[in-house]
């Protein structure tokens, strides 16, 4: 069984402290006074040693908020496996095919707490112009796996000002195949689904348009982001 609690016990002119950092959120706490048991301190010496490894493992169970080191890719927001895939038309053309490597991806609620948005972004065209696009879904609830979900789709060429988004929630729709809770991350989920479009995504403050017949996406849905 693992200790939960070390603490440090030798005279000195200071008082000693519990060394687990959460334990006292305004200070050291005070355990005990000066002490002049010189036979108290060499047996705790002694045991020391003994000790240490598992101190240390509870100062860093204390302070991490996993049981395990998480992977480099679920760091980045795209879980083990994340990935996206599709075709642009239009404006711009592009064949997609993301993996966790090449992808950077955020997901959490919507502004006003209606629903979660997803965001996938790496590069692609002509040049590996930097893109984003943004999957909003008004209807999702927490852990849910639903059919046919209205949504918003946004396409941002970043650096160069261009957007290309539906101009409302009849056009796009979701199939969200999996939304499964992380155990070592709280409220998170790893979601992976479809989503397809029937008219193409207009441009923003121009007169052009890109389509996207199908998307297929695998990421993290953070519910508790701010």
């Amino acid at each position: 069984m693992r200790p939960t609690r070390c603490f440090e016990y030798c005279p000195s002119n200071d008082h000693f402290s519990n060394n687990v950092a959460s334990s006292d959120s305004n200070g050291r706490k005070t355990l005990h006074g000066k002490s002049r048991n010189t036979g108290i301190c060499l047996l705790i010496t002694a045991c020391a040693a003994a000790l240490i490894g598992a101190c240390g493992e509870a100062r860093e169970a204390a302070s991490a908020p996993a049981l395990l080191p998480l992977p480099a890719t679920l760091a980045q927001g795209c879980g083990d496996g994340g990935y996206l895939q599709t075709t642009l038309y239009g404006a711009f053309e592009a064949q997609i095919d993301w993996a966790t490597e090449s992808l950077d991806c955020e997901g959490m609620p919507r502004l006003g707490g209606a629903g979660a948005r997803l965001r996938f972004a790496g590069t692609a065209g002509d040049g590996d112009r930097a893109i984003a696009i943004i999957i909003a879904l008004p209807a999702l609830e927490r852990g849910a796996a639903t059919r046919e979900l209205a949504s918003n789709v946004t396409l941002i060429e970043e650096g160069s000002g261009r957007f290309f988004s539906t101009s409302g929630l009849d056009t796009c729709w979701t199939d969200v195949d999996e939304q499964v809770a992380l155990q070592d991350l709280s409220d998170s989920y790893a979601i992976s689904g479809t989503l397809y479009c029937i008219t193409p995504l207009a441009e923003v403050n121009g007169d052009s348009s890109v389509s996207l017949r199908e998307l297929r996406f695998a990421g993290l849905l953070d519910w508790s982001a701010k």
